[in-house]
């Protein structure tokens, strides 16, 4: 044991880093009782971004962290990262409740804002560079931040997730394997209804919506790619962005890129043979954030 200490020891010493993810505990308001961890690395950016990153349905904090390469990214571009965990529906996320899919009402999303506050407080962050992004229920809760918490979000990513509001007033868990289906299977709207539900969750809002790329699989037989189909016409819609092109083979030969408008807005992307979920593209996600260049 005192060997493998030393030898942990030895390996931050030789790469330099001492950061590591640490749980806040009072950080807010906290309606749903959800969980905080952040990540600050060792050289912070003089005005850093912030990025939060929501975990899949049965996932964690800690486990989220380990799950992409983002501290790495962080490390080398002095953004920080927030970690929310939510240990209620399975460890899924609240995206069914009308407090959540309404700006300042609670649920979920208010927690996770408050976790914003308290790291731009904290840290001295950019509040006009933050970020959100997630995997399955993590992406859907990152489209229900973009839509009930627009003046917060430069942009967002959603991995295999489903249009904002498209649980909403589900009496079930908010979970692709629950009762309720209807979400997941591909429920369809037009552009414009779609569009209604993010305006109705911040009634007058009138300024800036987050930049938005929406990731699916083809294959995907949980969550359906159906689903990221809404979801860019709902973006598509709320952005006023028409689609423009198609671009095969990009970030890879399995994947068609979906351009709207000239792409600074918003972009699709659906992979032949992906299933549930699709991989994280950390350098493609934070060139779109504008983190990298």
């Amino acid at each position: 044991m005192l060997f493998r200490s030393f030898v942990a020891l030895v390996a931050t010493a030789a790469t330099g880093i001492c950061a590591s993810l640490q749980q806040v505990k009072d950080f807010g308001a906290n309606p749903t009782k959800i969980y905080m961890y952040i990540y600050v690395p060792d050289k912070l950016a003089a005005k850093p971004a912030v990025i939060v990153a929501l975990h899949p349905c049965g996932g964690s904090a800690p486990s989220w962290y380990s799950g992409t390469k983002l501290p790495s990214y962080a490390n080398t571009n002095g953004f920080i990262l927030i970690y929310p965990g939510t240990p209620n529906y399975s460890n899924c996320w609240d995206v069914n409740g009308a407090a959540t899919l309404t700006h300042g009402q609670g649920g979920d999303a208010l927690g996770i804002i408050n976790m914003i506050n308290y790291t731009i407080s904290t840290y001295s962050a950019d509040r006009d560079h933050v970020y959100v992004m997630g995997s399955s229920s993590g992406a859907m809760m990152t489209n229900v931040m973009a839509g009930s918490y627009p003046d917060v979000f430069e942009a967002g990513a959603a991995f295999s997730g489903t249009a904002h509001a498209c649980f909403a007033g589900s009496l079930g868990q908010p979970t692709p394997f629950g009762t309720n289906q209807t979400c997941a299977q591909g429920l369809q709207h037009t552009p414009q209804e779609w569009a209604n539900f993010v305006h109705n969750s911040y009634p007058g809002y009138t300024g800036r919506r987050p930049r938005m790329q929406i990731f699916h699989g083809l294959a995907d037989t949980l969550v359906r790619p159906q689903c990221a189909v809404e979801a860019l016409k709902q973006w598509s819609a709320v952005l006023d962005v028409p689609f423009g092109k198609n671009v095969s083979g990009v970030p890879s030969a399995a994947y068609t890129q979906m351009i709207y408008g000239d792409g600074t807005k918003l972009q699709g992307f659906f992979g032949v043979g992906v299933g549930h979920t699709a991989p994280v593209n950390e350098q493609l996600m934070l060139k779109f954030f504008g983190i990298l260049s």
